[in-house]
């Protein structure tokens, strides 16, 4: 089993889906690698981009095929101006001419040269992709990738994650069995294990710098959200509600400056009513911003980019204003480390496992990590996560037209509230005497994954998808 750091689980991208946009992004830039190595350059005329299941299915809703043209013209989801990844597809549409890797101008039209497959699925998941290189009317080479969920990437035929070098942890951590154990034997926090790891992969220096990027992108998601009013695009008409909810809350005032508003609403002496619709509103425009394909923090998703972010607004706006950047790195540091726990032993990938793989992991790494920085021991940590987590069982994802907005948006409001509510629970309970574990609620969830009727799964083919009467055009 692969180790995995906690910036694979915590990564800026650009909205609005972590499997659906930043995997297949990330698939096209591996692409463009293969063709470098392989010399086809200068020798290719042609490129088909084939999209499988639920890539195909949900895809237009999704951008996929904006993902695409982004990645094959060699831009990073991580630096590339946000206005550009519209922009920049409708010229490749106008012009039917993609700049292929940035270097060379090849013919393109996305309604011919991307195929949505919608009634086919590759063997290995659910999001499957093929990448075709022609000269004429010859097959050179092809290439095909599966998009597993949080923006990680695989080859066909291949389990290891692109991109990810193998290392040899201190602390190798398969379970919650084995997170426990180290930290009793060390006598130390989580945190301070997940440190530990990440020092094989990166210097103290490096680490902070990262873990403060994460933390600045988060933070300033939910400024942007918080400030910005009008439509979603898509065609559902959604309302952008933050910025209303942001007013209601402190009045007229306009906010320049991040530091201002944080500083502002910690000044305040609110009711309890008043902070839980504070979380609400940070959730929402954090997804409100990922789906108007901003800049945001894949955690460990997209579609669940809120949850962490709220709940880490709440910790250092109500529960610890006094909070320390420290403190901000080391909820980051627990969050990350239980996501992948369940990255390891079941799924993050709604297209595999419904949306208790994307709300339902969020929940539980904010719920872990906020029970840390309140004070609570190892066992009340995985507890927490634990609890956060048996309560998302089962749930479905169908994403409304294929877009990441109805019920997504409300769900990141209500995976938050849940967290807190759970590490409340566990900082108040005895783990000795827990009946659940984290590795059997992972398990569980694993299993019901595998029992969840596929059109539950990221297909907008069943539940409120198929409920409503919402036409929403293709774009």
């Amino acid at each position: 089993m692969e180790a995995i750091s906690v910036f694979d689980m915590l990564k800026v991208g650009v909205g609005p889906s972590s499997s659906h946009t930043l995997g297949p992004w990330r698939a096209a830039e591996a692409f463009l690698q293969e063709l470098e190595e392989q010399e086809l350059f200068a020798r290719l005329d042609r490129i088909v981009v084939e999209l499988y299941g639920s890539l195909a299915l949900t895809g237009h809703g999704h951008g996929t095929d904006i993902a695409v043209m982004m990645g094959l013209s060699g831009k990073d989801p991580v630096s590339v101006p946000v206005p550009e990844v519209l922009n920049l597809p409708r010229e490749i549409r106008s012009r039917k001419v993609l700049s292929l890797a940035g270097k060379q101008d090849i013919p393109f039209d996305p309604e011919k040269d991307i195929d949505f497959r919608y009634s086919e699925v590759l063997p290995l998941h659910a999001n499957g992709m093929r990448f075709l290189v022609y000269q004429e009317e010859t097959l050179l080479f092809q290439s095909t990738f599966y998009s597993i969920g949080g923006g990680f990437v695989i080859k066909d035929k291949d389990d290891k994650i692109v991109d990810n070098a193998e290392v040899q942890l201190p602390f190798p951590i398969h379970s919650g069995r084995d997170l426990l154990n180290y930290c009793q034997d060390q006598a130390c926090c989580v945190s301070d294990i997940v440190w530990k790891n990440e020092l094989k992969w990166r210097s103290e220096t490096e680490i902070r710098q990262q873990l403060t990027t994460i933390w600045e992108v988060m933070r300033d998601s939910i400024f942007r959200g918080c400030h910005t009013e009008g439509n979603l695009p898509g065609g559902l008409e959604v309302s952008r509600r933050a910025k209303s909810i942001n007013k209601k809350l402190l009045g007229e005032n306009t906010y320049e400056d991040v530091h201002t508003w944080m500083d502002t609403i910690r000044q305040q002496d609110y009711k309890f009513s008043h902070t839980i619709k504070w979380i609400g509103c940070f959730a929402m425009a954090v997804n409100e911003e990922n789906a108007n394909f901003g800049r945001i923090v894949t955690a460990p998703t997209n579609g669940a980019s809120g949850v962490i972010p709220a709940v880490l607004f709440y910790l250092i706006l109500f529960e610890q204003p006094e909070a320390s950047l420290d403190d901000i790195h080391r909820f980051l540091l627990v969050a990350g480390e239980i996501g992948s726990l369940f990255k390891k032993g079941s799924t993050i990938s709604a297209a595999m496992g419904g949306c208790q793989a994307e709300i339902g992991v969020s929940s539980a790494m904010a719920a872990g990590a906020l029970c840390e920085l309140m004070g609570g021991d190892v066992p009340q940590v995985l507890m927490a996560a634990e609890i956060a987590m048996e309560h998302h069982l089962g749930l479905t994802c169908d994403p409304v037209g294929g877009l990441v907005q109805i019920p997504c948006i409300e769900r990141n409001s209500m995976g938050a509230m849940k967290a807190i509510t759970a590490a409340k629970i566990a900082m108040e309970s005895d783990p000795i005497k827990a009946k659940v574990s984290l590795d059997a609620v992972i398990k569980t969830m694993l299993e019901t994954a595998k029992d969840m009727n596929n059109k539950y799964k990221e297909t907008s083919q069943g539940g409120l998808a198929a409920n409503i009467a919402i036409s929403v055009p293709e774009c």
